[in-house]
């Protein structure tokens, strides 16, 4: 379960900003130059858009900042940062020392997919306040990641807008009163469309998603609804609590973030515009609140609030995140490496809409479940999925 440490409530935070290039990343920028008396930008990262970095580092001038592809191009970023003081690092290495750095207190780590849990565990394993845009994370390995955060008074605090409604309502009660948490999601951009033409649908229309704008990966998640079956798992593992007591609904107006019932039937949840700017700066400012730019709600001008059931034939990836949940051990692992692969070759062009979730599902098959798994088994599991993935048409 989530805990905080109230001793960072008024001091400075030394942010490590890591995937500041992003959607995520560029949004949390916004959020930190808001506060600078509330936070420090200590370190930057990127993968491979090293003009990007290069201009974050120049206007907020952290003291360090590291391209992580091992390919990049470490030396234009160096020469356009000469004369300054920023120190360039590079590679995994470099991403590990901006993550476990003992100068810095929070570590929002917005790195996209399985690439974000070493990172993660070095951040929890340092016993920083870790805000959590990767929910590879604790898909692949949230038993390991928060048994870590325990043993070294870190914090886990979510990003992700469905997970930190829940942390908000939360506040009502305790996880003990939990009935169930209700996690909503959009549709996404084929919620209507007939089923038999889902096999046309090109990369475009899977972006476009109708009211979220974000990176590539969790775009076409949205639309397989495969997000919803990792947030299934992120939440069994940040809140303690069971599969069965996780519910999905469809909210196309995507105000109403998620809901927590309790066990006297008290249903509290949370409300706002659909801005990913107010549950980061939750993340970095928790337990506390701070002031925001993000408009008022009205609602008396506000759409219609409608909710139902998801169609578990146009969705199948739903019944993949609950059996992930329910089965344990690498399987979580394996469903996020299979579809972050089968993304990718939607993207390729390679695969169909549709193959995306039977690609998962064919893997998950597959796979031989390690229960209670170290590290290494995650490692090896996911690594073997990617593979299997691969041969999968």
């Amino acid at each position: 379960m989530i805990e905080h440490r109230s001793n960072l409530t008024r001091l400075t935070r030394r942010v490590a900003l890591l995937g500041s290039t992003g959607s995520i990343g560029t949004q949390a920028l916004d959020v930190l130059a808001r506060f600078p008396d509330r936070f420090d930008v200590a370190s930057l990262s990127a993968h491979q858009d090293w003009e990007s970095l290069a201009d974050q580092a120049l206007t907020y001038s952290p003291q360090r900042v590291c391209l992580s592809d091992p390919q990049g191009d470490v030396s234009s970023l160096r020469s356009r940062l000469d004369g300054t003081s920023i120190e360039v690092l590079s590679g995994v290495s470099g991403m590990q020392s901006l993550a476990g750095d003992p100068s810095t207190n929070t570590v929002l780590l917005a790195v996209v997919g399985s690439a974000g849990l070493p990172l993660a565990l070095t951040a929890v394993k340092a016993g920083k306040v870790l805000a959590l845009a990767n929910k590879e994370s604790l898909v692949a390995a949230g038993a390991i990641l928060m048994k870590c955060a325990a043993e070294s008074s870190a914090s886990v605090v979510p990003v992700d807008s469905e997970h930190s409604a829940i942390l908000q309502s939360l506040r009502s009660g305790n996880v003990r009163e939990v009935r169930r948490l209700i996690l909503t999601a959009s549709g996404g951009p084929f919620r209507t469309t007939p089923i038999v033409d889902l096999e046309d649908v090109t990369p475009d229309q899977a972006l476009a998603h109708p009211t979220w704008s974000m990176g590539k990966r969790i775009s076409i998640d949205s639309a397989t609804m495969m997000n919803k079956a990792l947030e299934i798992v992120e939440a069994c593992e940040l809140f303690s609590i069971g599969q069965d007591q996780v519910q999905v609904v469809i909210h196309p107006q995507s105000i109403v973030h998620s809901l927590v019932e309790f066990c006297d039937g008290s249903l509290v949840g949370q409300m706002g515009h659909p801005d990913m700017r107010i549950p980061i700066q939750f993340a970095l400012t928790y337990p506390d609140r701070l002031e925001s730019p993000a408009p008022s709600f009205d609602l008396t001008v506000s759409p219609e609030l409608t909710f139902e059931e998801p169609d578990t034939e146009r969705f199948p990836a739903l019944e993949l995140g609950y059996r992930a949940a329910r089965e344990g051990g690498t399987l979580p692992a394996v469903m996020n490496a299979a579809d972050e692969v089968a993304v990718d070759q939607f993207l390729q062009g390679k695969i169909p809409f549709p193959a995306i979730v039977n690609t998962v599902r064919q893997v998950m098959d597959a796979h031989k479940i390690k229960t209670n798994p170290e590290i290494e088994d995650v490692l090896s599991a996911d690594l073997w999925a990617r593979e299997e993935a691969l041969r999968c048409r």
